[in-house]
């Protein structure tokens, strides 16, 4: 998959949760801070990115209700929106992904090196590198974006989290992942990332018209990676969500 079709498909995530869609670009932006920092190759740093793109892809099957809600979810709400993963990685499978990868960094983003994660319970080198190195970024953001439950952003939240990364390296997560991303905080390299969309107004500015061209790839995409008439008619409630902001 290129990442002409993955921003697309990401575009397409944020019509129903407009936190995740800048939550994606941060995540992204951090992998390649990340992936450069530790002089990864380039063919492996393409990879980590797009796998940042597409690891919550899933949340195209989460109903809007549970993604947007201003509370602490139900124990059953939660086992919805954990079921992400997996979703995720089934359905670009169908799309013709086979990058292991990306595939490791949508369906194993959540575990933890303690086996507490999810969704398979994974412990230590179990689980695959790039997610554990991914979970890092992945728990950073979470801890430093607004969302509808907090406003809460900025340095003192990112002081917290790389104090919680610190904490739990080497439990949830991956101890040199943790290393350099405090180190790249320190250093101030990630300020700008931050900060990026990570406001009200920030937010805002992505509820825009998706480019014709985007929507003709995603629609494409999505209506092929399935042959379940529920699938079907709930990408298209998302799709004719598009097609009305876009005109």
């Amino acid at each position: 998959m290129d990442f002409e079709l993955a921003n697309a498909l990401a575009r397409i995530v944020e019509l129903k949760d407009q936190s995740t869609g800048a939550h994606t670009w941060r995540v992204t932006m951090y992998a390649q801070a990340v992936a450069e920092a530790e002089r990864m190759p380039i063919s492996t740093v393409m990879g980590f990115m797009l796998g940042a793109v597409l690891h919550d892809i899933g949340k195209i099957d989460i109903p809007a209700g549970i993604l947007s809600k201003p509370g602490r979810l139900t124990d059953a709400e939660y086992e919805t929106m954990k079921s992400h993963t997996v979703l995720g990685w089934e359905r670009v499978q169908r799309m013709g992904v086979r990058d292991p990868l990306v595939l490791h960094v949508i369906r194993s983003h959540h575990e933890r090196i303690d086996g507490s994660g999810y969704p398979d319970g994974l412990v230590g080198e179990a689980i695959p590198i790039a997610a554990r190195w991914f979970s890092v970024i992945d728990g950073f953001d979470a801890m430093t974006s607004l969302r509808p439950y907090r406003d809460g952003v900025g340095e003192d939240a990112a002081a917290r989290a790389i104090a919680d990364l610190r904490e739990h390296a080497g439990t949830w997560y991956e101890p040199r992942a943790v290393e350099v991303f405090d180190e790249l905080h320190q250093t101030g390299r990630l300020d700008s990332i931050l900060e990026h969309l990570n406001d009200r107004e920030g937010q805002a500015s992505l509820v825009g018209p998706l480019d014709s061209e985007a929507m003709s790839i995603a629609r494409n995409a999505l209506l092929e990676s399935t042959t379940d008439a529920e699938d079907v008619r709930r990408i298209e409630a998302i799709l004719d969500l598009a097609s009305e902001q876009t005109r």
